[in-house]
C-alpha cells in the first residue's frame, strides 16, 4: 500500500539515508536535534553516519533485497551521495516510500553525459561538450571544441577522479587519454578560462517553495574544494542571474530537497553551468555556522515535507 506522499513527516519519525559518508553524518546530527531517527545504508560498516545512526545496514547497493527490507523501516528516503545505483530509487518507490529527491534526479545527476545533456535541453548555459564513446568520436570532439580540453569518465567521477587533460590535438594524446580512462563512455570539455568558480546551493519544497544561500565563491586545490567564501565577491547583477539559474535547474528537475549548482564565472563575465550536486555540498558547510538554517536542516525539511527555513546569511563567511 501506497504511504501519503504529501504529508508532513513529522519529527519521531524515521528518515532513510543511503550513503553513509561525511555529509550523511552532518545530516544525521542535524536529524537528531529536530528529532527524528536515522537509518543508512551502505557497503561501508563503522561509516562516519553508522556511528551515530539509530540502524546501520551495510549492504552493496545492488542487494535489491537488502535495499527493500530497508525501505520498508523508514517513512522517507534520500541520498547522501549520487553515486548509488538507481535501481535503489525504484524498489522504495515500489514500496510506497517517498523518494526525495526523486529516483529521475538520482538518474540524471549521476552520469555526466546525461547531466550535459539535461542542462542544455533545458537552456541553462553550459561549459562547451561533445560526448565521446570511441576513440574516433573523441578525436572529432577535440577537432571541435579545441584544445586544452578536459576528458572526463561519464560515470563514477568526482573530486578530479576519472579526468584526463588533454593540451594538444594529436592522436598520440587522444590514444593516450583514451586509455588512461579505460575505454568508457565520457565527456569531453573544453577548458573555460574563467574567473572564479561560484556555486549556488539551494533548496526546493514539496509545495514548490524555493530558498537559497546566495552565491558562494569557491577556491580547489588538486581538484578538491580548499575554500568557499560567502557571499562571493561578484556583481550583484551577476549574483541575480546565478540564483536565476540555479531555480531553473531545480523546478526543471522537479528537485525536492538539496541541490548544489557550480557554475564558472569566465572572463567575460559569462556564467557556465558545470555540474550539479543533488544533496547538501561541501560549499555549503558554512551555513552551519553562518545561516539562520543549515543546509542539512534544509535538507531535512524539504524531504519531510515541513516549510523551508530562513536561508539568511548571519554574517559574510569562509
Amino acid at each position: 500500500m501506497s504511504k501519503p506522499t504529501n504529508e508532513p513527516i513529522l519529527p519521531g519519525s524515521t528518515i532513510g539515508v543511503f550513503g553513509s559518508g561525511q555529509l550523511g553524518r552532518m545530516l544525521a546530527l542535524a536529524a537528531r536535534a529536530m528529532g527524528y531517527r536515522i537509518h543508512t545504508f551502505s557497503p561501508d560498516r563503522d561509516s562516519p553516519t553508522g556511528q551515530i545512526a539509530d540502524r546501520e545496514v551495510c549492504a552493496p547497493y545492488a542487494d535489491l533485497d537488502a535495499v527493500r527490507d530497508f525501505v520498508r523501516q523508514v517513512a522517507v528516503v534520500t541520498f547522501e551521495f549520487e553515486n548509488v545505483a538507481a535501481e535503489v530509487a525504484r524498489v522504495a518507490e515500489e514500496e510506497g516510500v517517498p523518494v526525495r529527491p526523486g529516483g529521475w534526479v538520482l538518474h540524471t545527476t549521476q552520469q555526466r553525459l546525461r547531466e550535459k545533456q539535461f542542462l542544455a535541453g533545458a537552456g541553462v548555459p553550459v561549459t562547451p561538450f561533445a560526448a565521446v564513446r570511441s576513440l574516433d568520436e573523441l578525436e572529432a570532439g577535440l577537432a571541435a571544441l579545441g584544445t586544452p580540453a578536459i576528458l572526463k569518465t561519464a560515470a563514477f567521477g568526482y573530486d578530479g577522479k576519472g579526468q584526463v587533460r588533454i593540451d594538444a590535438p594529436s592522436a598520440s594524446a587522444a590514444q593516450s587519454a583514451w586509455e588512461a580512462i579505460g575505454r568508457q563512455e565520457a565527456v569531453l570539455e573544453a577548458v573555460v578560462d574563467f574567473a572564479c568558480e561560484l556555486s549556488v546551493a539551494a533548496a526546493r519544497g514539496l509545495n514548490g517553495s524555493f530558498g537559497h544561500w546566495g552565491v558562494i565563491e569557491n577556491i580547489h586545490r588538486n581538484h578538491i574544494l580548499d575554500l568557499s567564501l560567502a557571499p562571493a565577491a561578484v556583481d550583484p547583477r551577476i549574483a541575480e542571474e546565478a540564483v536565476g539559474l540555479a531555480h531553473a535547474v531545480l523546478e526543471q528537475l522537479d528537485v525536492v530537497g538539496v541541490l548544489c549548482v557550480e557554475m564558472f564565472l569566465d572572463k567575460r563575465s559569462r556564467l557556465l553551468v558545470n555540474e550539479m550536486a543533488p544533496r547538501p555540498h561541501n560549499s555549503g558547510h558554512l551555513t552551519v555556522d553562518a545561516a539562520v538554517t543549515s543546509q542539512f536542516e534544509q535538507q531535512l525539511r524539504a524531504v519531510c515535507g515541513l516549510p523551508l527555513g530562513s536561508t539568511e546569511l548571519l554574517r559574510p563567511a569562509a
